[in-house]
């Protein structure tokens, strides 16, 4: 049997969006939480086959729409990559609408604005059209929050580090320059990438955060590497670590949400405070602290992430079960 998907390829600021137009599996009309965990169950093929190789590669991510089950959302969406089915994605948000509104695959009731349903919670987006093409996307984050502050972790070769965990739409470790880490200067992504894999290793022995709202969300699997800007019109600069070993090429959606409430939590960024944040090859989004809020006890934000999207193709992929390797795979 010979699958087929149509797909439309983008990058958000640098990192990869493949969003899935058409031969997604059908799903129960069921909220997007409940279809996620039957996605992930049932056709976790189907993200494997079009994230990893030979279709793929390590840094791959992707999206597929689906009608939305909220009255308030104007569609859902399934966020894949390769670490997994993620319940909120920041730079696939901006991916997504940019081609969905592009290419015709929505039809927004208010012009401008979208309402989009997400395992995470409903996000809120609005872009600028210029030409006929979408300029600039905001999305309007889920609340976050700082979970647990200094949070001690020993890790091979480089002793003890102090990391915060913080939530943006995943909990992440955030690491900021100190005694036994001098900063991002120096450091290749090869580096990164082993350090952060030892780091995930070793908190996974001391912390298991888990999301007020529910038991589903918890677990430490991303981590956001910190440090001054390069860029004078930069607040801060990072490298977000996900998957197994990928670094996002846009300074992260959910990765800068997590940022912000992590410095507000710790005082260091007021609620209607901006900040310019950075990626690994100088590209941009504008974070915005839109209010506090409370987070299932914890004090979070309201956070909002503005950036660009680039449609580079169409693409149609062909999933055939005659090849031995029809459903991908991984060299880590």
């Amino acid at each position: 049997m010979r699958n087929s998907f149509h797909c439309i390829d983008a990058h958000t600021c640098g990192n990869p969006v493949r969003l899935v137009a058409s031969g997604a599996p059908l799903l129960p009309h069921l909220p997007i939480a409940e279809r996620r965990e039957i996605f992930v169950r049932d056709h976790d093929w189907v993200r494997r086959a079009l994230m990893f190789e030979p279709r793929g590669h390590d840094i791959m991510s992707g999206a597929i729409i689906y009608p939305a089950f909220r009255d308030d959302c104007d569609f859902a969406v399934l966020f894949i990559e390769v670490s997994g089915c993620l319940p909120m994605c920041g730079a696939g948000t901006i991916g997504v609408v940019t081609s969905a509104i592009e290419e015709g695959l929505v039809t927004p009731r208010l012009p401008g604005r979208v309402s989009i349903e997400t395992p995470a919670g409903r996000v809120d987006v609005t872009y600028e059209v210029r030409d006929g093409y979408v300029d600039s996307v905001r999305l309007h984050n889920v609340p976050s929050y700082l979970h647990e502050a200094d949070v001690a972790v020993d890790l091979p070769g480089m002793g003890t580090l102090k990391v915060d965990i913080s939530y943006g739409g995943n909990f992440y470790a955030v690491i900021e320059p100190q005694e036994n880490w001098a900063g991002l200067d120096g450091m290749s992504a090869s580096d990164i990438v082993d350090c952060s894999q030892a780091l995930r290793f070793a908190l996974a022995k001391v912390c298991d955060p888990v999301h007020p709202s529910g038991p589903k969300i918890r677990g430490v699997h991303h981590a956001i590497w910190c440090d001054r800007p390069v860029n004078d019109r930069s607040d801060g600069r990072c490298a977000v670590f996900y998957g197994d070993k990928a670094i996002d090429r846009s300074p992260g959606g959910t990765g800068t949400s997590a940022r912000m409430a992590q410095l507000h939590g710790k005082g260091g960024l007021a609620t209607g405070a901006s900040y310019r944040h950075e990626s690994l090859i100088g590209t941009i989004f504008e974070g915005r602290v839109e209010a506090a809020v409370d987070v299932g006890g914890y004090s979070g934000i309201l956070p909002s992430i503005g950036g660009w999207a680039r449609v580079t193709g169409h693409n149609t992929i062909f999933v055939d079960d005659r090849d031995p390797l029809a459903h991908g795979f991984q060299i880590v």
